[in-house]
C-alpha cells in the first residue's frame, strides 16, 4: 500500500537557533498578533513551544507541535515614574527595550554582552549580565502576566500569588506562555568602561579584589596563552565618549582566529599570545544600555555554570588547565562573571543574601565540535557544584538537579498541577526533569 504524500508547500519553514546546533520541524509556526490571539492558539493546541530569539543552545524550543514567537507582542505598555516600574510586553527585545527605557528615564539596572534576546526568553532562562551585586535580569520582575494550557490569563507577582511568580519567572517556558513583565528600574545612568589585556596568573588573585571594588566586573581567559582579556563599568556622571561598540567586539579578528585555529591547530597558541600585543587598553562612557551589549556575528556553542563564589578562582583556573590538558582545538576564551543570588525556585542563583555565584562559560566555534572541549571542562564546574544555565549546553540529569535546586521539587508539583496534559513540555524538557509522557 502506498504511502501518504506530504506536500511540502504546506509545511511551515524549518525552526533553527542562532548557532544552528538545534533544529526543529513544527507542525506550525505561529507569530500571534495579540493576547486573545494567543490565549486561543494556546488553549487549542495539543504541544505548545515559545520562542524569541533563539539564543539558547540547549533544546528547549524543538518540537513537532507548535512553535510560538511573541515578536508582535512588543513595546512599553505602562510606566510609573514614583516606582521607576515599567510594563512592557514580552516579545520586547533586550535591545528594543533600552531605547523604550531610556525615553521614560528609567533602564533595567543590569544587562548581559548580548541584547538580541525577548525579555521572555531572558526571564525564563535566568539571563544575566555581572556584577557581584547585581541579581540577573529575571530579578528585576515584579509581576508578571501569563496565558496558562488552558488558554486562561493569570496575573501573579511577588505579593500576589507568589508561589506562582516565584517558579513563573524562571521556568523555560514550562508553567505557560509570558506575555507581560513589570520591571523594576532604576533611573538612566551612563557607564565607564575600562577593557585591557592582563596575564591571567596576576590576575587570579586580584579577582575579589576587582569584583568588589568595580559595579561591573568580568573576563575572558585565554588558557592556551594564559592572558586575559578584562573589563570593568563603573557609573559615572562624565558625558558619552569613544565608540558605540567596545573593543572586544571585533569580528573579523575572532573569526580569523577561529578559522585558522580550526585549520592549524598548531597555530591556536601562538594566536592567543597575539591578543596582549594587538588589543589596546580603551575607555568609553556611554548610557548604560548602549555600553553593555557588543556585536556578537560569530557564532558558537556554549556550556555556562554557575559556581559558588568562594570556589570561583579555584574553578577558573582548573577548567583553563583542563582545557589544555586536554589538547581540544580552541580559539574561543572562557567567560567568568559574577551574579548576585535571587530567590526563584528554577534560578541557578537561589540563594542566601550575599551568597552570589559566578558564571564560567565555555564556548566553541560553531563550525567545530563542541562535545571534546566541553567534556574537558563540565566535571571540573560540577565538581565545584555549578548549577547549569537552562539555556546552555549542558549533561545534567535529573537526580544531579535535585541536589542542587532545592525547590524542583515544589516547581515539579506546580508544573503537574498547572499543565497535566504536558502542553509546554517537549523531548528534551521530559527527559532533564524526569517527567513521564502522559
Amino acid at each position: 500500500m502506498p504511502g501518504k504524500s506530504t506536500d511540502s508547500r504546506s509545511m511551515p519553514p524549518a525552526w533553527r537557533n542562532w548557532s544552528g546546533g538545534q533544529q526543529a520541524q513544527p507542525a506550525a509556526m505561529q507569530v500571534p498578533r495579540n493576547e486573545e490571539e494567543l490565549r486561543r492558539l494556546v488553549g487549542a493546541a495539543d504541544n505548545v513551544r515559545a520562542v524569541g530569539a533563539g539564543h539558547s543552545f540547549s533544546a528547549l524550543v524543538p518540537t513537532t507541535g507548535t512553535i510560538v514567537s511573541l515578536d508582535k507582542l512588543s513595546g512599553l505598555i505602562s510606566e510609573d515614574d514614583s516606582t521607576q516600574q515599567a510594563r512592557l510586553w514580552a516579545g520586547t527585545r533586550l535591545y528594543e527595550a533600552g531605547p523604550l527605557l531610556h525615553d521614560i528615564d528609567q533602564a533595567m539596572p543590569n544587562l548581559g554582552d548580548v541584547d538580541r534576546q525577548s525579555l521572555a526568553g531572558a526571564l525564563a532562562t535566568a539571563t544575566h549580565g555581572t556584577g557581584l551585586n547585581l541579581p540577573c535580569i529575571a530579578a528585576g520582575a515584579t509581576a508578571l502576566r501569563l496565558v496558562t494550557a488552558t488558554g486562561d490569563v493569570v496575573e501573579c507577582s511577588r505579593e500576589q500569588d507568589a508561589d506562582l511568580f516565584h517558579a513563573a519567572a524562571v521556568s523555560l517556558g514550562m508553567l505557560g506562555i509570558v506575555t507581560q513583565a513589570t520591571l523594576q528600574n532604576v533611573p538612566a545612568f551612563r557607564l565607564h568602561e575600562r577593557v585591557h589585556v592582563q596575564s591571567l596568573d596576576s590576575l587570579l588573585p586580584e579577582i575579589d579584589s576587582l569584583a568588589r571594588r568595580h559595579r561591573n566586573f568580568e573576563l575572558w581567559a585565554f588558557p592556551a596563552s594564559r592572558q586575559a582579556i578584562v573589563k570593568t563599568m563603573d557609573l559615572t556622571e562624565q558625558p558619552p565618549s569613544g565608540d558605540v561598540q567596545s573593543a572586544d567586539s571585533d569580528d573579523f579578528a575572532l573569526k580569523l582566529g577561529c578559522e585558522l585555529t580550526r585549520w592549524l591547530p598548531p597555530l591556536g597558541r601562538g594566536l592567543q599570545s597575539m591578543i596582549g600585543r594587538v588589543l589596546r587598553p580603551t575607555e568609553r562612557v556611554n548610557w548604560s544600555h548602549q555600553i553593555y551589549p557588543s556585536a556578537r556575528n560569530v557564532r558558537f556553542n556554549e556550556m555556562e555554570y554557575q559556581v559558588p563564589v568562594e570556589s570561583a578562582v579555584a574553578c577558573l583556573d582548573e577548567a583553563c588547565r583542563a582545557v589544555v590538558n586536554s589538547g581540544v582545538n580552541v580559539f574561543f576564551p572562557i567567560e567568568f562573571r559574577l551574579v548576585a543570588p535571587d530567590n526563584y525556585w528554577l534560578s541557578p542563583f537561589q540563594g542566601q543574601a550575599g551568597a552570589a555565584r559566578c558564571s564560567i562559560s565555555v564556548h566553541q566555534y560553531h563550525k567545530q565540535d563542541y562535545r571534546p572541549l566541553f567534556a574537558a571542562a563540565e566535571p571540573i564546574l560540577r565538581r565545584h557544584r555549578g548549577r547549569p544555565h537552562w539555556g546552555k549546553l549542558n549533561t545534567a540529569d535529573v537526580a544531579q538537579l535535585r541536589e542542587l535546586y532545592p525547590d524542583l521539587g515544589r516547581f515539579l508539583r506546580l508544573r503537574a498541577e498547572l499543565d497535566p496534559r504536558g502542553k509546554f513540555l517537549n523531548p528534551y524538557l521530559r527527559t532533564l526533569f524526569g517527567i513521564a509522557t502522559s
